[in-house]
């Protein structure tokens, strides 16, 4: 599932692949990627401008000119890409929208469970789980007071405990592996038992992990692409995830990867042992 630096990079394509067009049609090929009643949704945006796309978490906001907000989450694979009116459409395009400047808005999703809903601008926060999103994971928003208290609150394993985007907004399997490794924190361990200085350590490195994985514009493991059909460039960067049976980087000892709440996680045993480890 694209993570926050992901969706973040789609936000900025699209601001120069559709903000300020005007759409002349919609097309819909699977039914179940529009919330909405289908036709309602149709008459509902066609004439209308898209004049900016926001992005709260996951979430991509779409701000038309009628005072309405398409909220898209592209899940697992969905992608948005641009292509000139008429251009072919393959099997996972479920979605297309054709512009008075002669070209399309096309939403791609080959696992199809990608989804976009028509509210009045204002009442998006509403929708889903943007209700109860965390704070965005930067400077401005994440304050380490905020998450030192719902830290100490929890019994959970700290890799699930990151991965709810309750607490904190954004964040995925890959950025979890990457901060709790650099953090040397282990993923089994209760969010409850962490030191203040540890808190405060993982607190900074998920601000400065997203920040720099948004710089580059994302990390590409299976079919991530941005708007113009470009694979990010921070796999390049990933210092433990993926990278199970491998040397870790920092002591040398081989990383090694167990589930975690259902999620495959990779970790260092040395580097990120704790006193209630009992491997």
């Amino acid at each position: 599932m694209p993570e926050m630096p992901e969706v973040e990079t789609v936000r900025r394509g699209l601001m120069n692949i559709a903000a300020g067009r005007k759409i002349q049609g919609i097309d819909v090929y699977y039914g179940k990627t529009i919330e909405n009643d289908i036709e309602k949704f149709r008459q509902a945006l066609i004439g209308q401008t898209i004049e900016r796309i926001d992005r709260r978490g996951k979430y991509l906001l779409f701000r038309f000119t009628n005072n309405l907000t398409m909220v898209s989450h592209l899940r697992m694979e969905g992608s948005y890409y641009r292509q000139l009116n008429d251009g072919p459409i393959d099997k996972h395009t479920h979605v297309v929208f054709h512009f008075t400047d002669g070209t399309e808005l096309c939403y791609r999703d080959t696992r199809k469970f990608g989804r976009m809903r028509l509210v009045k601008t204002g009442e998006e926060m509403q929708v889903g789980g943007l209700k109860t999103m965390g704070p965005e994971p930067t400077t401005k928003d994440f304050k380490v007071d905020y998450f030192k208290r719902i830290l100490k609150k929890s019994r959970s394993k700290i890799k699930p405990f990151l991965l709810n985007q309750d607490h904190v907004a954004g964040l995925g399997n890959i950025y979890c592996d990457e901060v709790l490794w650099q953090s040397r924190i282990n993923p089994e361990q209760p969010a409850n038992t962490l030191t203040d200085e540890q808190i405060q350590i993982l607190h900074d490195n998920i601000i400065k992990e997203i920040a720099k994985a948004t710089k580059y514009k994302g990390t590409t493991v299976h079919t991530f692409m941005n708007a113009f059909g470009e694979a990010g460039a921070f796999q390049n960067q990933l210092e433990v995830y993926g990278r199970g049976g491998e040397k870790c980087e920092r002591c040398g000892h081989k990383l090694v990867k167990i589930k975690v709440a259902q999620r495959g996680t990779t970790f260092c045993p040395r580097c990120q042992a704790w006193a209630g480890d009992q491997k």
